[in-house]
């Protein structure tokens, strides 16, 4: 734990906090409210929440639209000023969000400072983008002619985040918006409210103009969904769920205007070659799959090993998974928190049923920690199984289970490496560990995923590169690096510096 991290600042993060809405540059108080717990003590109540309704989401939508003509006329760089603000907000502030991020969502204080980190990383980069080229200039086929292609702003952008980083991730979306000239509404994950309510402090200290920038906290049946069918709204950016994904996507196809960018999870794999170095092996493996309880989109729930190196990786990778401390993140010394919710335990398990009930060998059966130290809160031992002979159609090798939850799947060889990683409907993240170039590169193209790596863990995306999955992990990559293609229209502009006019193509002008 950083040593920045006082009582004093501890005594500020787990006071009740009472949440509130940020629309049009004021705080609102909604129809209702809910509680925010830390998982990893489900008595310690982090604070309460709106439950924001349809017509508050539509004030914070009309709240956008209004400021959007003001905003958007100001320049790229000016734009980026406020964001530059952010960022400095950010860092005078990282320890204090640092721990509301690990007591709201739960996972250890290094993540959730490395959250915090990442949206000063995002911000500091976007704001960057502020005095880059915005558009370029091409010859057109007449030379009296100067053919331009700039980017204009859509609109009114939606965004609608997970609890997993809960400042990270709204940030992802929301800077690149905004930078562009576009103004927006998010709808905080309604497991982590009170996050959401301090990152919309954090953009007012930093000096927004009102109605640039609005949060709504609740759930996703009335809240999110009030968002993201919103006529008024432009672009939405999601995270989340395959299923809530695909259905924001369907409800969006009645409106010809609308788009929609969605990172959906994925079953993501590290991939074990013969040559593999061991020692980066394991610890790959082991960060790949346990890091966050599995909580991350990137988590991998397979470890693809060669048969030849199988059995010693085995041991060693479950050596090391019966050593990992599961408790409390603010405790230095864990290396995995619990589980958002209950409900996530319960999805684990079925996980794990089903993994048994499939034929796997259990080789650490994980158990729900009921402990002292575990009592009240959500907390599970990782589980590990294997597969000697790959076995298709399997619920539990082909579908995300969002936990500590792990399968080892024996190949033999390259090739069959491959076409097991291949074998599911997403295509987001995937690892790959060797000491030969022209393996790794068949890996690279051969592959479905959005984020590859080698000879490192399947998560760890750093906020200039995209960030995005295929087939069913989303159509988008609704991150810094490539949000602009989505969040502006490039317009094509021509301009006639001659006395007459000149058609390309040869077409004819006279009358």
């Amino acid at each position: 734990m950083s040593a920045t991290v006082t009582p004093d600042l501890l005594s500020l993060v787990m006071r009740d906090v009472k949440a509130q809405n940020y629309i049009n540059g004021e705080w609102v108080d909604g129809d209702s409210t809910f509680v925010s717990t830390n998982p990893a003590n489900r008595t310690h109540v982090i604070g309460t929440a709106p439950m924001t309704s349809r017509a508050q989401v539509n004030e914070a939508v009309k709240a956008a639209r209004a400021a959007y003509t003001s905003w958007r006329r100001l320049s790229w760089v000016q734009r980026a000023e406020f964001i530059d603000n952010l960022a400095q907000v950010l860092k005078r502030d990282l320890e204090e969000f640092s721990v509301l991020v690990t007591t709201e969502c739960g996972k250890p204080y290094n993540e959730g400072r490395a959250d915090v980190v990442e949206s000063l990383h995002t911000a500091q980069y976007v704001a960057g983008f502020g005095r880059l080229p915005t558009g370029h200039v091409l010859s057109s086929e007449i030379p009296a002619k100067d053919a331009y292609i700039l980017r204009k702003p859509k609109g009114v952008v939606g965004i609608i985040t997970p609890w997993n980083f809960p400042v990270a991730i709204p940030l992802w979306g929301s800077l690149p918006a905004l930078l562009a000239g576009n103004t927006v509404v998010i709808k905080t994950s309604e497991e982590t409210p009170v996050c959401g309510w301090r990152l919309a402090k954090a953009f007012e200290d930093a000096g927004f103009p009102k109605g640039v920038i609005n949060f709504v906290s609740g759930d996703g049946e009335t809240t999110g969904d009030a968002l993201a069918r919103h006529e008024d709204v432009d672009v939405i950016l999601f995270t989340g769920s395959r299923a809530v994904g695909k259905m924001i996507q369907q409800s969006a196809a009645a409106e010809a205007h609308k788009f929609v960018a969605t990172e959906l999870g994925g079953k993501n794999a590290v991939i074990v070659l013969e040559d593999a170095n061991l020692d980066i092996a394991v610890n790959a493996a082991l960060l790949s799959a346990f890091k966050t309880a599995g909580q991350r989109c990137v988590s991998s729930g397979r470890i693809i090993v060669d048969r030849k190196i199988e059995g010693q990786f085995t041991e060693r990778f479950l050596d090391l998974a019966k050593r990992v401390r599961v408790g409390d993140g603010m405790d230095p010394s864990v290396f995995m928190g619990p589980l958002i919710n209950p409900d996530g335990l319960a999805k684990w398990q079925h996980h794990n049923a089903k993994a048994k009930e499939e034929g796997g060998e259990i080789l650490l059966d994980g158990q729900v920690l009921t402990g002292p130290d575990h009592v009240n809160g959500n907390f599970a031992s990782p589980f590990v199984y294997r597969f000697a002979q790959y076995k298709e159609n399997t619920f539990c090798l082909r579908q995300e289970a969002f936990s500590p939850h792990c399968a080892i799947i024996g190949v033999d060889g390259l090739e069959e490496a491959v076409r097991v990683y291949n074998d599911t409907e997403y295509g987001l993240s995937m690892a790959v560990i060797t000491e030969d170039f022209r393996k790794w590169r068949y890996v690279r193209d051969h592959a479905d995923y959005g984020l590859g790596y080698v000879n490192l863990p399947s998560i760890g995306a750093e906020v200039h590169l995209p960030f995005g999955g295929v087939k069913g992990s989303g159509n988008g990559n609704p991150a810094a690096e490539t949000a602009l293609e989505y969040l502006t229209h490039r317009v094509a502009f021509t301009v006639n510096h001659a006395e007459e006019i000149v058609m390309a193509q040869g077409l004819g002008t006279k009358v």
